[in-house]
């Protein structure tokens, strides 16, 4: 009866940190460029009461639970949305933007809602990080083109574009290893895999969309039936529960009598 009680409390922990990421995804809807995760689970020991073989027979194990062993982010393409803000820009296919971070180290994001800060002269993320394009303050008319090529035109110039910078993309080879460390951030871990950075649309990269916003992946309808299962699954182990604490009440009372 106790290894019952303890068997059914695992499952409604492990689907109560289900339904905790499925609310994460669903609260993440409209964050720009978030991609969904999801709950892997595994069954715990077992508890070996008849080895398989023994008579014939396959044996009689008893699990112990079930544990929840990582959490998976797909980094599916989401749907593009269009804004007409120049300083908007999407990943068509695979890749990150590299980003500095305060102290220096590189971080990596889909979010291509940029801004230009007028003191720094550097294309920046909403939360201020460069990501490696500076502007002078003379340059008007930003065009970004599908390699990543940024031009514009000079306020006192021949009214004709010139290139004033080069967006590149940061692929992993197991993106799905990347840490996110929030603020659409991801930071790199040994098991992401071999890191390459090229240009936009050449040797596997994505290409880039100006004036796009490339929204999160999730599926709503999907998130809410997932997040009814994971309730319900929740429900079957709390009846577990209760009908484990019902036997030993039972018990209880029998050896009293």
């Amino acid at each position: 009866m106790m290894r019952a009680l303890y068997t059914a409390a695992s499952g409604m922990m492990a689907q109560q940190l289900n339904i905790d990421n499925i609310s994460n995804n669903l609260a993440n809807y409209q964050s720009t460029g978030f991609k969904k995760s999801r709950v892997d689970f595994q069954d715990l020991l077992y508890a070996t009461m008849q080895d398989p073989g023994t008579e014939a027979t396959s044996g009689t194990q008893i699990g112990m639970g079930v544990r929840a062993a990582s959490t998976q982010r797909q980094f599916s393409q989401g749907s593009l949305q269009k804004t007409n803000n120049p300083y908007d820009v999407a990943i068509q296919g695979e890749g990150f933007f590299r980003v500095t971070l305060p102290d220096g180290t590189a971080a990596y994001t889909r979010d291509g809602a940029f801004k230009y800060d007028g003191e720094t002269q550097q294309i920046v993320t909403g939360s201020g990080q460069p990501i490696g394009v500076a502007i002078p303050k003379d340059v008007t008319n930003i065009e970004v083109r599908p390699n990543g090529e940024v031009f514009g035109v000079r306020i006192n110039g021949d009214g004709q574009p010139e290139k004033v910078g080069q967006i590149h993309l940061t692929r992993f080879l197991n993106p799905a290893g990347l840490q996110a460390i929030g603020g659409n951030l991801y930071v790199e871990t040994p098991v992401a895999g071999a890191r390459s950075e090229d240009i936009p649309g050449q040797n596997g990269m994505g290409s880039l969309a100006q004036g796009h916003l490339e929204k999160s992946n999730i599926n709503v309808v999907e998130e809410m039936i997932s997040i009814v299962q994971a309730q319900r699954a929740f429900e079957m182990n709390q009846k577990g529960v209760q009908a484990a604490d019902e036997m030993m009440r039972m018990t209880n009372q029998l050896q009293r009598g």
